[in-house]
């Protein structure tokens, strides 16, 4: 019988889980596929109990029916979107849909309120992020001031993986990554809560327990194993977000190494020395114990192709072919891909997405292409935050990886705009990836240290466009600056998200 582990990571869009044996080869793979809610402007939520709990556990089982008794399973790993506020009662029943990740914009007066209380300076010193609507410790402080009676049921708050640990294994932990993420709840020098700010915001709320993701943080029990198949008393990882996971699974662990990851957000991820902050970037804890990454985040990118496709009526992968054939620049067309606000580098909840030049020639092929080379664009917009964070003005070993990595034109053109060369693995599964190698690490299967990425091609910038992407990279910043207070003029009291807080 042969040894496998597996990974599973709850994303935006879909629950994936592989089960993995030590030589890095997929044996088995399931995946289901599910929603977001947007029940006002700036709201984003899932049902938890749905998503994060009878989804993965439907996924789980497949796994185990696919593995057919042929395979022991060694340890488990999880992964999630992230970081999300769910509430609950101490029975661990969700209270309220999740609140989701930056996506999620409804806490922007709490992030000025706390801002203006504990002093923006301080946030970001002690806790390595400026307060955005990444943070989750402004919308535990939504929760209280504006839903009263679920705030005062509230027991326990999770976020995505760790409430899959809690329902199969009754911990109630945290791992240090997600918890650097709870700013201003979080001291990232001292790897630990900061209480005296936790009480403030959240009073009376029991935090979870820290761990690190690389550690086992409980095994699970025996409603856990009938849920999802997997055998009592299996082994289970401290969890983290999905981002951080991938990256470990791409083999992004040293400083100068960048994970670029294409999918309905994108986001980027480096491993870094603890050091300095940057108002326009997250550094958060690593996985493991000492370690510290910087990372960034768009609000949309692969989500915008969708938004093509649904908006044209034709599919994203013919569309994308059209679109090889537009010549670089869109044919005049110049997008600004904020079409549910900013994160990295602007922070702008209030942004929006706008697009120039438009003609009458111009087609659904010149959209798409606008698309990617907007998202490229914000990719330039962040590296340039990271060079100045790093302080070394070096370019990163980007690693290319996620579902959007399939585009060869998405990928060439963001080569093109940065001039900067991706490899892409040949393993594209995402988080439950890396998932899978932590957990064979924990499990004995393999050496701490282990990488079982192997990469399929190499995407080198075309020279030729440089001088054209140089140009449009300077009108794109000069477009924001341009529009922004004409779309804070328009912008209606409904569509400003978070109400103001009340006295």
């Amino acid at each position: 019988m042969n040894d496998v582990v597996v990974g599973l990571d709850i994303g935006t869009s879909s629950t994936k889980a592989v089960a993995v044996s030590a030589d890095g080869v997929v044996r088995a793979r399931a995946s289901a596929s599910h929603t977001v809610s947007l029940p006002q402007p700036g709201w984003v939520e899932q049902d938890a109990e749905a998503t994060w709990w009878e989804e993965p556990c439907r996924v789980l089982r497949e796994i185990i029916e696919s593995l057919a008794g042929n395979h022991r399973v060694r340890a488990l790993a999880v992964s999630g979107l992230g970081p999300c506020v769910l509430a609950t009662d101490a029975a661990l029943r969700p209270l309220r849909p999740a609140i989701l990740y930056g996506i999620d914009s409804r806490a922007g007066a709490e992030v000025e309120q706390l801002n203006a209380l504990l002093g923006e300076d301080n946030v970001l010193a002690r806790g390595g992020s400026a307060l955005t609507s990444q943070a989750a410790g402004p919308k535990l402080l939504w929760l209280r001031v504006n839903e009263l009676e679920t705030w005062a049921k509230t027991a326990r708050v999770f976020t995505a993986s760790s409430f899959l640990i809690a329902r199969l294994t009754g911990e109630y932990v945290l791992d240090h990554h997600s918890a650097s993420q709870f700013d201003p709840l979080y001291d990232l020098d001292l790897a630990g809560w900061a209480t005296d700010w936790a009480e403030a915001i959240a009073p009376g709320l029991e935090l979870p327990a820290l761990v690190w993701s690389t550690d086992v943080c409980g095994t699970i029990h025996a409603a856990g194993a009938e849920a999802t198949g997997l055998p009592a008393g299996l082994p289970v990882l401290g969890g983290t977000v999905d981002a951080w996971a991938e990256a470990h699974g791409v083999g992004v662990r040293r400083p100068g190494d960048l994970l670029l990851a294409y999918g309905s957000t994108m986001f980027l991820v480096a491993p870094v020395a603890p050091g300095g902050r940057h108002p326009g970037l997250w550094r958060t804890a690593g996985l493991a114990a000492g370690s510290q990454t910087l990372a960034a985040g768009m609000a949309t990118s692969g989500l915008l192709t969708a938004w093509v496709s649904d908006l044209t009526g034709g599919s994203i992968e013919s569309l994308s072919d059209a679109a090889g054939a537009v010549s670089a620049g869109s044919d005049g067309l110049l997008m600004l891909p904020y079409f549910a606000g900013e994160r990295s580098p602007l922070f702008d909840p209030g942004a929006r997405g706008v697009v120039i030049g438009l003609e009458l020639r111009h087609g659904a092929p010149h959209l798409m292409r606008a698309v990617y080379e907007a998202t490229a664009l914000s990719v330039r917009h962040v590296l340039a935050g990271f060079e100045d964070a790093s302080g070394d003005g070096a370019a990163r070993k980007i690693t290319a990886a996620g579902g959007g990595t399939q585009s060869a034109l998405w990928t060439q053109i963001v080569s093109d705009v940065t001039q900067l060369p991706q490899s892409v693995p040949e393993q594209t599964i995402g988080a439950a990836y890396g998932d899978a190698l932590l957990a064979a690490v924990a499990g004995g299967l393999v050496d701490e240290g282990t990488d079982w990425t192997r990469h399929a091609r190499t995407i080198e910038p075309t020279p030729s466009n440089r001088e054209l992407y140089e140009e449009l990279f300077g009108r794109y910043l000069e477009l924001y600056s341009a529009t922004r207070p004409l779309i804070d003029r328009n912008i209606t009291d409904a569509d400003r998200g978070s109400p103001a807080l009340s006295a």
